[in-house]
């Protein structure tokens, strides 16, 4: 009789073991004491825990980020406002979005953008804060209408970029830093437009869609390039001069090999009077303008009704920015 009740206590214990380990329950992990509990912790807490991005873990390939709604109802724990967004010419991605404070944005190929949908929860929301869309204002080079938001499972509003939810990484640690491109093959910088930046060569000129005045010519550093009506192409003539060089600077010469978008026929070198080699698009000397701080900045765009930018296939652009 004995022998047959200890056999159904072992039994018993063994039925309930079972039991607590099918199931899993947080209630029954301690805080926080498992790598795969949906716990939210603050941006930049936590993430090593997690692997993004990093071989060899087992968790580590970008697939792991949960579904919206799969959190158990816990929030993302959301950074500051995005504020003033920024375009930030990456030398090897050429213009992404960052916030204010030149912190790179990013973009998740499991979301969707039509309709809009976040599929970042979780523990996956700990190592990408969702960007909250409260206070997030476009600079001139990103089109107000690209921004919107999205609400998310937990009822709090996250902005989108081309319908795309947006995000921060927590391993980006200052102004400038992309190290989330092409985390698990499924995270890119973002884009004006809400594309995937990619890497791309290095190109002395190139095109931008600037939203306002539409294809332009930028420099390397991403920034506007501006004719003057006082120069002239043929004979070669340089109205901008002494102080005006001030405010106006000569842009550097191109390298033929280093263009996208503009054919190679229309780049040329000048000299100006002092010996200064300058760049020359369809035959006009070009300048960019001090007034300009980031990639789609047009502050020059008809300064005094007499600069302005030029398109791809090397007119002046005289269309008048709205304000």
């Amino acid at each position: 009789m004995i022998t047959r009740r200890r056999a159904g206590l072992a039994a018993a214990a063994v039925a309930t073991l079972a039991l607590t380990a099918a199931c899993g329950s947080s209630t029954n992990q301690g805080a926080g004491t498992s790598p795969n509990a949906d716990s939210v912790q603050p941006a930049g807490q936590g993430t090593s825990d997690y692997g993004y991005g990093s071989s060899g873990s087992g968790q580590g390939d970008g697939t792991y980020g949960g579904q919206a709604g799969g959190d158990s109802g816990k929030s993302a724990q959301t950074g500051p406002s995005a504020g003033t967004l920024a375009l930030h010419q990456d030398a090897k991605l050429g213009p992404v979005v960052t916030d204010a404070k030149g912190m790179t944005l990013y973009r998740f190929d499991k979301d969707t953008a039509q309709p809009p949908t976040s599929n970042c929860s979780g523990s996956c929301a700990t190592t990408w804060p969702p960007v909250p869309a409260d206070g997030a204002t476009a600079p001139a080079g990103i089109a107000k209408s690209a921004l919107g938001s999205v609400t998310r499972a937990d009822g709090t509003k996250q902005l989108t970029i081309g319908g795309w939810p947006a995000y921060r990484y927590a391993k980006d640690t200052k102004a400038g830093d992309t190290k989330g491109q092409g985390v698990g093959g499924t995270w890119n910088a973002l884009t004006a437009e809400g594309k995937k930046a990619v890497a791309q060569d290095a190109a002395d000129v190139s095109v931008l869609n600037q939203p306002e005045l539409g294809q332009i010519l930028v420099d390397g550093s991403g920034m506007t390039l501006y004719r003057f009506n006082k120069d002239s192409a043929w004979p070669m003539k340089f109205g901008c001069n002494d102080a005006c060089l001030d405010t106006w600077k000569p842009a550097k010469p191109a390298d033929r090999s280093k263009l996208k978008g503009i054919p190679a026929k229309l780049i040329s070198t000048v000299t100006r009077p002092d010996g200064l080699r300058q760049l020359a698009v369809d035959c006009w000397p070009v300048y960019t303008f001090t007034g300009d701080k980031q990639p789609g900045d047009i502050n020059g765009q008809g300064k005094m009704g007499l600069w302005f930018a030029v398109s791809k296939d090397g007119k002046k652009i005289t269309t008048t920015p709205a304000g």
